[in-house]
């Protein structure tokens, strides 16, 4: 699920090397757009503590651009974006679920089980190569193929908000996000933007 296309996955094969030469992870890539203008998302992490900051989102872009620029494997114009995952990440990777166990995700399949394709629940793990999931009305623990998912992410609640500010708490960051009262945003999320022209 880092790569969902063909050409996603021969843009991943090109970009992990560059983001692991900067200690950082690919959690996603997506090549979006049509043929005239199409945007390169990449959301990477560092290996250490997954989080980045927009000095490493910044280097990623510039190192990722050098090697787009060698290989030109987008034909025409495009956008490079370079970001964090975000609070309600997209989980793309086994150790995804590990890592987040306890917290509530939405999941979708690639194909229908049980009579659906699209799951909400409380991640319990993994089991083997299968994603343990407590459904919501449902008593028992859900095994879901890893191989089966289509889409998966975290769902923004308090519980996972918590977490990001305990976090920013152990790095030394400010509580106070400057915004007025009532308004949120992911302070762990950075982003810086490229453009390329190929003629």
């Amino acid at each position: 699920m880092r790569a969902k296309t063909a050409e996603d996955r021969a843009l991943l094969e090109l970009i992990d090397p560059v983001a692991e030469s900067l200690g950082l992870a690919i959690v996603r890539v997506r090549l979006m757009g049509g043929t005239l203008r199409r945007r390169l998302q990449i959301m990477a992490e560092r290996v250490i503590d997954n989080d980045i900051s927009v000095e490493e989102c910044a280097r990623l872009s510039r190192a990722v651009s050098e090697v787009m620029d060698a290989a030109d494997p987008i034909s025409g114009e495009y956008l490079l974006e370079v970001s964090s995952p975000g609070i309600d990440r997209p989980l793309t990777r086994l150790i995804d679920f590990e890592l987040f166990e306890g917290f509530e995700a939405r999941l979708e399949t690639d194909r229908m089980v049980e009579g659906r394709k699209r799951f909400k629940g409380i991640l319990a793990g993994v089991e083997d190569d299968a994603i343990a999931i407590d459904l919501d009305g449902e008593d028992e623990t859900a095994l879901i193929p890893f191989d089966w998912l289509a889409d998966a992410k975290l769902v923004m609640t308090d519980a996972l908000l918590k977490r990001g500010a305990q976090l920013r708490a152990e790095r030394g960051e400010p509580e106070d996000d400057g915004l007025p009262e009532g308004e949120a945003e992911d302070t762990s999320t950075a982003q810086t933007k490229a453009t390329k022209d190929k003629a």
